[in-house]
């Protein structure tokens, strides 16, 4: 029985302190991960349950090891799905992901870290919460635009905001790799990346 699209992205991102200890990267059945933003991983239980259910193949292992009252096995590193998951066309607008669009830097003087998000036309002035007028910006930067207009605050933005594609935030996903990616992983997330001549 195929997975429900929503089912597999919600789970894999479902509980991320489940993801530091033997994560699997879940590959789509044409060997792409379902997801680079954030990176389809799923909690080393999850990919158990999966392969036990017969919706997904074992590519690579860990070699640690987890036993139950009959056997003991490796635990899954990379697994591919049985049944292709259509991939998302749409980019969902949230935090993540605006801040993956911005390349976690604030867009008005580069910094990086403590960010929160601006509206750069405010929303006292008419603006709205769309990909178009929010960006990513520091507290300094945005404590000092405040609900000023660009002009008026002297800011300057690095480059205007707009809605990205699905391929624009793969290839940004592609950039922010995890901080762990074992070397298991590494030949099905770049495997589709253009070879340098």
């Amino acid at each position: 029985m195929p997975y429900d699209q929503t089912d597999f992205r919600t789970h894999f991102v479902r509980e991320p302190s489940s993801l530091r200890h033997c994560p699997a990267l879940v590959l789509n059945a044409d060997f792409r991960p379902l997801s680079y933003y954030p990176l389809s991983l799923w909690p080393w239980q999850e990919a158990v349950k999966a392969v036990f259910l017969d919706r997904v193949s074992i590519i690579a292992e860990y070699d640690e090891v987890v036993r139950s009252q009959r056997q003991a096995f490796k635990i899954p590193s990379v697994v591919v799905l049985k049944d292709y998951v259509k991939p998302q066309k749409r980019v969902a607008f949230t935090r993540f992901n605006l801040f993956l669009r911005d390349e976690f830097c604030c867009q008005y003087c580069g910094a990086k870290g403590d960010l929160t998000f601006d509206h750069v036309v405010p929303r006292s002035r008419g603006g709205v919460t769309s990909w178009e007028n929010v960006v990513a910006a520091c507290s300094p930067c945005n404590l000092k635009k405040a609900n000023r207009s660009l002009r008026h605050s002297g800011l300057h933005l690095a480059r205007m905001p707009s809605r990205p594609t699905s391929e624009e935030m793969h290839a940004a996903g592609r950039r922010f790799p995890p901080h762990h990616l074992h070397q298991s992983w590494v030949d099905y997330l770049y495997w589709d990346v253009e070879l340098e001549s």
